[in-house]
């Protein structure tokens, strides 16, 4: 089965074909660093992360590109709040970013270009729309002209004399009220002449800086490049972003890209739902977020449950905020920890081999449902059904001594699950039992064999203290026929 994904500009499933069968080039609308991250980002981060990692997992090079919008009112507004600058706010928050999408084990992107390190390549697009006729200088402004490109609304599907604000409510307008008006109401800055106290930089068209859409168009057309110089990123394969971005930023980063190379930006457009609270977009426009770190600090929930909680629904849809779906999740994950945590709590006692395989049917069943459009949910019940199986197996070996199971199969089970929830950016680690439970295998067999020796005397006091002293630190004593005593860490 070929691997299929939703095209937001075709409104249809359509089959993945690289423009190179083996390389991939992914490019991800990133996040405007004037805030920590809230849910909303971190659903968009982990949904595009899990992208690429599934591309590889299926035999990809994935070069994937994320930006960061460095300049933006939001910024200069924040600066202006803390009596900073907008250079140290931008820095500030990429840091806090790169923290927290750590924690999310959101893998780092192969570049990050920023907005404002890419000043040269928008003054070079811009002067290329305004030589073709696409853009046109007023008063040191740039405005594009989006009449003169044919194609406008085609990703979102609005008419032009239609159109309405996009769902991320940034639109760009004449910033000062007695400027010339532009030649169309729908028409956009490309260029926003220097207002004072702001930054600027040098231009053909007056001191001023970019405006949001041209940034990501240069952005592309520069980090898809070789080293000659020859342009790769006239056409990418993923264009990727939250669904508010479809219009105006998406759509007008084609007409601007486009007018230029008469090639198509993107093979495929890529779009997330958004993350809703009380039936609204978690925005901190609304003052409806609830940021990362809130989550992980102040509510200790463990990162893996944000992450489950997001591969939970299809990427496309909305998801609902609620206690309800994280419980939902943190019991979700509950389960499947206890099963990548199955080969280190067992493994010693099953006396496994060094054989390292996968079992091959339950890979075409993972790759069967991330194939349909990256479906995640479906995926994640080929996780849980491994889990769950080894999740009775290890309780038959702790109650009973043994598994029905052979231990090869048993470890091919779990090398399983291991490879297919890191595709899902899923990990669990073993604790280190000297410093979580204070006591190594040697000290709890030598107190096991204490309480035995205190039974043989009929000091049942002192083998119950034993008992309940070894439960205190994890360790839960199960004592079979014969005077045997099994054991496990909880």
């Amino acid at each position: 089965m070929p691997l299929t994904l939703y095209n937001t500009l075709t409104r249809r499933k359509e089959v993945f074909d690289p423009i190179d069968p083996h390389q991939v080039q992914m490019y991800y609308c990133g996040v405007t660093v004037y805030d920590y991250c809230h849910l909303g980002h971190a659903r968009a981060c982990i949904v595009w992360d899990t992208v690429r990692r599934y591309l590889k997992w299926r035999g990809y090079n994935v070069r994937y590109v994320q930006n960061f919008t460095d300049i933006d009112d939001k910024i200069l507004n924040r600066a202006r709040q803390e009596g900073t600058s907008m250079e140290a706010v931008a820095e500030f928050y990429i840091q806090a970013y790169f923290e927290d999408m750590a924690r999310l084990n959101v893998m780092e992107a192969d570049e990050y270009p920023r907005a404002t390190h890419t000043i040269d390549g928008i003054k070079r697009l811009i002067h290329e729309l305004e030589q073709n006729g696409n853009a046109y200088p007023t008063a040191g402004d740039v405005y594009y002209s989006v009449r003169s490109f044919p194609g406008y609304g085609k990703l979102s599907g609005q008419k032009l004399d239609e159109m309405q604000t996009g769902a991320s409510g940034r639109v760009e307008a004449t910033h000062e009220a007695n400027q010339p008006q532009k030649r169309d109401p729908a028409d956009f800055a490309l260029w926003k002449s220097a207002k004072p106290d702001e930054p600027a930089w040098e231009s053909p068209w007056g001191a001023g800086r970019p405006g949001w859409h041209i940034e990501c168009s240069a952005m592309v057309r520069e980090c898809f490049a070789d080293a000659s110089g020859k342009r790769l990123g006239d056409t990418i394969d993923i264009h990727a972003g939250g669904n508010d971005l479809i219009f105006p930023h998406h759509e007008n980063e084609i007409a601007q890209s486009e007018a230029v190379t008469g090639k198509p930006l993107s093979r495929y457009w890529m779009h997330n739902g958004m993350v809703n609270v009380g039936g609204e977009k978690m925005s901190k426009s609304l003052g409806n977020f609830t940021t990362i770190r809130d989550l992980l600090d102040r509510k200790g929930i463990d990162p893996m449950v944000i992450r489950l909680f997001v591969l939970g629904a299809s990427y496309r849809k909305p998801i609902d905020f609620t206690d309800e779906a994280l419980t939902a999740a943190q019991n979700g994950w509950n389960t499947l920890k206890e099963g990548l945590l199955f080969g280190y709590e067992y493994g010693d006692r099953l006396e496994w081999h060094d054989r390292e395989d996968a079992q091959t049917s339950i890979l075409e069943q993972f790759q069967t449902a991330m194939d349909d459009d990256f479906n995640t949910s479906s995926g994640l019940a080929v996780l849980f059904e491994i889990a769950k199986a080894l999740q009775r197996e290890g309780n038959l070996l702790v109650h009973q001594g043994k598994t029905d199971a052979p231990p090869d199969t048993l470890k091919q089970q779990w090398q399983t699950l291991i490879e297919l929830a890191q595709v899902l950016g899923l990990e669990a680690k073993p604790e280190d039992p000297t410093s979580t439970n204070g006591l190594s295998d040697a000290a709890i067999e030598t107190e096991i064999q204490r309480r035995r020796d205190a039974k043989i005397v009929k000091n049942f006091a002192e083998a119950d203290r034993i008992r309940n002293e070894l439960q205190a630190q994890g360790i839960t004593l199960i004592d079979k026929p014969g005077g045997e005593t099994l054991w496990h860490r909880s």
